[in-house]
C-alpha cells in the first residue's frame, strides 16, 4: 500500500475520532436489514448496534455480520465498527470505497486465500490461539469467502470477501497475530 493511501486512511480514522471524542452528533441514526434476518440499527452517539427481529429488540453480538446488500458489519466491544454506508448516514466526507476490495475482486487465488492466511495468523496454523477474540470474526470471514468461493463458476478466484480479508490484514490492533511458535507459517 502506499504511503499516500496510509495517510489518507489516518487522516480519515483520525476525522472520525475527533469528531466521536467532541461529542459532535448531528449524525443520521443508520440502519440495514441482516442477511439472516431482522435489522440491526447503530446509535450514531454511542456506536451501539442493536438487532430488532420479531418485534425484540437485542444488543448485536461481537463478530462480523452480514447485510442483506452483500456488505459487512463489525462489531467490536459491543459497538460497531462504521462501515461505508453509516460514514455515509452521519454526513462526514465521502470516503470512496477502498480501491484493494474491488482490486483484489476475481483475480486468481494462489496458495492459501487471504481469509485462510488471516486464520492461519490470528488463530495459530494450530488453532492455538482459537480462543483470542479476533479469531471468531476471522472465521466468520473466512466462511463467509468460503461460501461465495462456492458458489462462483470459478472458485478459485478472490470474492469480496478475500478483499475484505486483505483489509482485515491491515488492522493489527483487532486482528493480533497469534504468538504461539507454530504460527510463523502463517504470515
Amino acid at each position: 500500500m502506499s504511503i499516500n493511501k496510509r495517510f489518507t486512511r489516518v487522516l480519515v480514522a483520525c476525522g472520525v475520532l475527533m469528531i466521536t471524542a467532541a461529542g459532535v452528533s448531528q449524525a443520521a441514526q443508520w440502519s440495514a436489514p441482516l442477511k439472516n434476518g431482522g435489522t440491526v440499527t447503530v446509535d450514531p452517539d454511542t456506536n451501539r448496534a442493536t438487532l430488532r427481529k420479531d418485534g425484540v429488540e437485542t444488543q448485536l453480538w461481537d463478530g462480523v455480520h452480514q447485510l442483506e446488500d452483500g456488505s459487512t458489519l463489525t462489531i467490536r466491544s459491543g459497538t460497531a465498527v462504521p462501515n461505508q454506508d453509516i460514514l455515509r448516514a452521519r454526513e462526514l466526507p465521502k470516503k470512496p470505497r477502498p480501491p484493494e476490495v474491488d482490486h483484489w475482486t476475481g483475480t486468481p487465488i494462489v496458495g492459501y486465500s487471504p481469509c485462510e492466511k488471516l486464520v492461519r495468523r490470528v488463530c495459530g496454523t494450530d488453532l492455538a490461539c482459537n480462543s483470542a477474540s479476533a479469531c471468531d470474526p476471522a472465521r466468520q470471514l473466512l466462511e463467509m469467502e468460503q461460501k461465495e468461493r462456492a458458489a462462483n463458476a470459478s472458485p478459485n478466484y478472490m470474492t469480496p470477501a478475500s478483499g475484505q480479508c486483505k483489509q482485515a490484514e491491515q488492522d493489527r490492533g483487532f486482528f493480533v497475530s497469534c504468538p504461539a511458535a507454530g504460527n510463523k507459517r502463517a504470515r
